[in-house]
């Protein structure tokens, strides 16, 4: 599922960046169409981090330590995401080949179009709502039914 939901966003953000490089281009020129590329960019590299950490993470399913594992690691790359983010932040604003406008709505569009993935693809997956059932045997059923028809 995380997988899938990767490769749709990666498909997603090549269509946003050529749509988002032409538009920028045509608004404020070079600078337009570095923003909006730089943002676009910026915001699919952050937001697959995420999945990145929890299909890394899965590789201990079934390790004592696995709660942890994943849990840390999960949270590690949140935090690690909130660190990066601000410094590219502080870093972008003093440069003057940016368009902080085209940068802002390239990040939120791409945002807006990872999170539509995200959810059309957990929509579309098949997952049991019970996972560790097990059915009862065939014999066991007839063994039980004789003593309530007496």
């Amino acid at each position: 599922m995380l997988r899938r939901t990767l490769l749709w966003s990666g498909v997603a953000t090549l269509g946003l960046a050529i749509v988002g490089a032409a538009i920028g281009w045509f608004v404020a020129g070079v600078p337009g169409l570095i923003s909006a590329l730089c943002g676009i960019v910026l915001a699919a590299l952050f937001l697959s981090i995420t999945a990145i950490t929890i299909l890394v993470a899965n590789r201990w399913y079934g390790d004592p330590l696995y709660v942890p594992i994943f849990f840390g690691g999960v949270l590690g790359g949140w935090l690690l995401k909130f660190i990066l983010f601000f410094i590219v932040l502080a870093v972008l604003r003093q440069q003057d080949w940016i368009e902080p406008m085209i940068f802002f709505i390239a990040v939120v569009v791409c945002v807006f179009f990872t999170l539509i993935i995200d959810v059309v693809v957990m929509l579309k997956t098949r997952m049991p709502y019970v996972s560790d059932a097990t059915l009862p045997d065939a014999a066991d059923e007839a063994g039980s039914g004789t003593a309530d028809d007496s």
